[in-house]
């Protein structure tokens, strides 16, 4: 009897154990057997997320589902992206809609631990900034009192603007919208005084405005807005899965691997460089991947260096320097944790 009820106990812990693995690799299966990955993005934001006439999406956010879906598939052919306006997107996510939301959204408590979703790593450090119409003269936010301001709803803009408002005793009315392009018309319209955003979306949106030399982008900075790409919390391996890639592009800026350098790259014999590309230990099994998925993210989309200036860099529209983005070891916060 108890020998029976000893193989019972065993038996139940394995079945629990391989249904735990099922689970937590289940939306890596997923994508494989569906044969692409669903990728969330905003509707239409310049250096992060746009589409072109022919259909084809560029962007920061993008290159981020760009490099995961080479890692996965070997190729950037098999991802599809959702727009999502900032009302709509951690629905998505929740509801299966999406894999990963790489969407300008900022890491939170709550939203980290009340919305079913975990952020994977911060890829954009970046603050809420003030765009105002250069006609009424304003150079500094003290100057931002009984003021019209427009937002998107949805956003932690809306608490920051509150608090900071409060904190420093000036009064404002504020207009949210659902989607990026009606604040951009209310605001270009005159609507209102100010667009109040994350400095890299106001470079952005500044773009969309009929005359874009109209508006000055304020100094100042009232929050930290770290944003990172997100998953579901049920789901450590593709937790991963994700952030081990970006890890990777990172760690790939720092080593000096880049797109156009790889084929010189696989013949080094430097440790990281070779465990990074797959070439002296296969670091892939433990993520469900090939032992060079990295090596195929970056023969894609570059390395994260690479697709920072790319995108949203001082030679890019939006002419954004790196600052905190740059790496850790050249001042910036940028540190991809180590492959071993």
């Amino acid at each position: 009897m108890q020998l029976t009820k000893l193989l019972l106990v065993y038996g139940i812990l394995a079945v629990c154990c391989c249904n735990a693995h099922a689970a937590s690799s289940s939306t890596l299966a997923r994508v494989q057997a569906r044969g692409y990955l669903k990728c969330g993005v905003s509707e239409g934001l310049a250096g992060f997320s746009v589409i072109d006439d022919d259909g084809t999406w560029s962007g920061f956010d993008v290159d981020i589902c760009r490099a995961l879906g080479a890692a996965i598939f070997h190729d950037d052919k098999h991802v599809r992206y959702i727009p999502l306006a900032a009302n709509d997107r951690f629905t998505a996510l929740q509801s299966g809609e999406i894999d990963i939301l790489s969407r300008n959204t900022t890491w939170t408590l709550t939203r980290d631990v009340d919305l079913g979703m975990v952020f994977t790593t911060i890829v954009f450090y970046d603050g809420q900034g003030f765009l105002v119409h250069k006609k009424l003269g304003i150079t500094k936010l003290a100057q931002l009192n009984n003021v019209t301001i427009c937002c998107n709803s949805g956003t932690t803009t809306e608490l920051n603007t509150a608090d900071y408002f409060q904190e420093h005793d000036l009064k404002y009315q504020m207009i949210t919208f659902a989607k990026d392009a009606q604040v951009v018309a209310a605001y270009d319209s005159g609507r209102c005084d100010v667009y109040t955003a994350d400095h890299s979306a106001l470079a952005a949106q500044r773009l969309r405005m009929k005359n874009p030399a109209d508006h000055v982008l304020l100094d100042e900075t009232i929050s930290k807005e770290p944003l990172a790409p997100a998953v579901r919390q049920e789901d450590a391996m593709w937790l991963d899965v994700v952030r081990w890639i970006v890890f990777g592009l990172m760690n790939a800026e720092e080593e000096g691997i880049t797109r156009a350098n790889l084929n010189e790259q696989l013949k080094s014999n430097n440790a990281n460089v070779k465990r990074l590309l797959g070439t002296a230990e296969d670091l892939g099994h433990y993520l469900g991947l090939s032992s060079d998925f990295l090596l195929q993210a970056i023969k894609v989309t570059g390395n994260y260096g690479e697709i920072y200036e790319r995108n949203v860099g001082i030679n890019s529209q939006l002419k954004l320097p790196r600052g905190l983005n740059n790496l850790w070891n050249k001042q910036g916060l940028i540190y991809g944790a180590p492959y071993r």
